[in-house]
């Protein structure tokens, strides 16, 4: 038998470096023969080297990582990437082969690899019924939060999402930090995360997300560790390795 050859179809450069070397040791067998940074190279590249497994993000310019896999569908086992467990969870549960969320977790790639070992004695996959659903998912307008009523000593605050500068796990709750008044809701950080509108809200820390729109510029602390200056704010936020990539191009 061949050894297993990967291609990997991901625009963010650090990612797909990122996601390559996890492999690299997961799995010193796996041949990576390509790497697309966008989903027409990703369709160029998968007929030119037919791997036997493709890790795809699902959304990339040019071409959407779901297009993409239509090309895929019964020729690789596909492993889908990306920042969404609403995607991931649909893909999962309808007999994608396996999907991965960013940022990388070593772990639960381990676990990936695992399953694609046994799952390439088989034919991969008809994804097709998969796709349809999945395009549904994101043609249908998202609810992003517009709004969270927070408690403020007895008062309940009703707070925008665009005056919210971040949120920071507080025990069991969350601290909604404004430009001038702290709040607390009782939702997780992981509730808010698949809840927030990604464009403006990224996660910088297991325990922090932070509205873009009121980061001001970054500074490293006396270890050389990355943390987020606000306009409106003294406090700096600390940028967690897995996470740093964001802010990579800076």
């Amino acid at each position: 038998m061949h050894a297993a050859t990967a291609l990997i179809a991901e625009d963010e450069a650090a990612l797909a470096d990122e996601l390559a070397e996890t492999l690299e040791t997961l799995w010193p067998q796996l041949s990576i023969c390509a790497t697309a940074v966008n989903g027409t190279e990703a369709v160029r590249l998968f007929d030119e080297h037919q791997p036997d497994v493709l890790f795809l993000d699902i959304e990339m310019p040019g071409l959407s990582g779901l297009e993409v896999a239509w090309r895929a569908s019964r020729k690789s086992h596909v492993v889908f990437v990306t920042a969404y467990d609403r995607y991931a969870v649909a893909a999962f549960e309808r007999g994608a082969v396996d999907y991965v969320v960013k940022p990388i977790d070593a772990s639960r790639l381990a676990d990936t690899v695992t399953r694609l070992k046994e799952r390439l004695h088989t034919a991969p996959a008809n994804l097709e019924d998969l796709l349809m659903a999945l395009a549904e998912r994101v043609a249908a307008p998202r609810d992003y939060i517009r709004w969270i009523t927070a408690s403020q000593g007895s008062d309940l605050r009703l707070i925008t999402a665009d005056d919210i500068c971040y949120f920071q796990a507080d025990n069991k709750c969350t601290l909604v930090v404004t430009a001038r008044q702290e709040s607390l809701i009782y939702r997780s950080i992981r509730e808010l995360a698949d809840s927030l509108d990604p464009a403006t809200f990224w996660q910088i820390h297991r325990g922090t997300i932070v509205n873009v729109r009121h980061i001001t510029g970054l500074t490293r602390d006396y270890r050389g560790r990355l943390r987020v200056r606000l306009r409106e704010r003294k406090e700096t936020l600390p940028v967690s390795a897995p996470y740093a990539h964001r802010f990579r191009q800076m």
